[in-house]
């Protein structure tokens, strides 16, 4: 039986760790979701905010208010850089380009002790966020990456993930909607990298690997590749199942890795598909539940 200590620190871990890496998250799906583009390298801009606002606060004691727009402007920085030749790309270049930066730019962190404190990382650093602003800053990311998906803007993304040849015909800048892409996701993640630091006033170069974009590609997919609902479901689910199962290092890897074949095998659209829990949604679930209970009552009369 769960005890009241237990929820409370379940809780806590949700918003402190699952809701910090879904903000990071929120990039991939921008570019993976949302146009098509796979980025295996896109922890290392949560690690350019990260380490972005890590020195900025331990060495020149600035306040958050300085260090959150410096590391959005790194973020998309970076963005553009890698964004540059990669929109010139074919997909599965595109992942190598991302994951080459990511790796390169891990390597330097972990050799730039001076500086990053190498492999052991950055401590001390202030924490200016709790839990109550997390929640806040991941609202409103999903809202504006919501409008964005609704938007003209978000619907030329879409239409390039479903076939660019096509998209360029009808007259849609394909090189330009990708490069601004690249950007945004790239502040997002930089974005969450401040948060992560903020947080938990200590950071290091381990947490932002080609492991952990991975891991945030499997979520984008096995939500839903294009449901942002379904990315922000499936991220709470699978960052949660491993710790419900901590008890058991074994079986909580078993387990995680049987959920993700299960979905892989015979829902490969994803849980969500391309359906989002908007209100159009909600309306038809409660017609057809209501349908379902008024059926059930005239059979009962009958």
């Amino acid at each position: 039986m769960f005890t009241a200590a237990y929820m409370g620190y379940m809780l806590d871990f949700l918003i402190r760790n699952v809701f910090v890496l879904l903000i990071g998250m929120l990039g991939v799906y921008v570019l993976t979701g949302l146009t098509g583009m796979f980025s295996m390298g896109q922890a290392a801009f949560m690690a350019v905010g990260g380490y972005t606002t890590a020195m900025l606060s331990k060495y020149y004691n600035l306040p958050f208010y300085v260090t959150l727009p410096a590391a959005l402007i790194m973020g998309g920085l970076f963005g553009l850089l890698i964004g540059l030749p990669a929109v010139k790309l074919r997909r599965d270049y595109v992942a190598i380009v991302s994951l080459g930066f990511g790796e390169a730019l891990v390597a330097f962190l972990d050799n730039s002790s001076s500086m990053t404190g190498g492999a052991l990382g950055l401590t001390a650093i202030p924490r200016y966020i709790d839990n109550w602003m997390i929640v806040a800053i991941l609202i409103v990311v999903i809202a504006a990456i919501w409008n964005l998906k609704k938007s003209r803007f978000g619907r030329e993304c879409i239409a390039i993930k479903s076939d660019e040849l096509a998209a360029s015909s009808m007259g849609i800048n394909v090189a330009r909607v990708k490069l601004l892409m690249f950007v945004l996701a790239g502040i997002i993640s930089a974005l969450g990298g401040f948060v992560y630091v903020h947080t938990l006033g200590y950071l290091d170069s381990s947490s932002f690997g080609w492991t952990q974009s991975s891991m945030w590609i499997i979520i984008v997919f096995f939500g839903g590749v294009n449901s942002l609902t379904g990315a922000i479901f499936a991220g709470i689910l699978l960052e949660l199942l491993p710790e419900l199962f901590r008890f058991s290092n074994e079986l909580r890897v078993v387990i995680y890795c049987l959920v993700v074949l299960f979905i892989v095998n015979f829902r490969p659209q994803g849980l969500f598909g391309e359906t989002e829990l908007d209100a159009k949604t909600w309306k038809r679930i409660g017609r057809f539940l209501t349908g379902r209970s008024r059926k059930a009552a005239q059979r009962g009369g009958e």
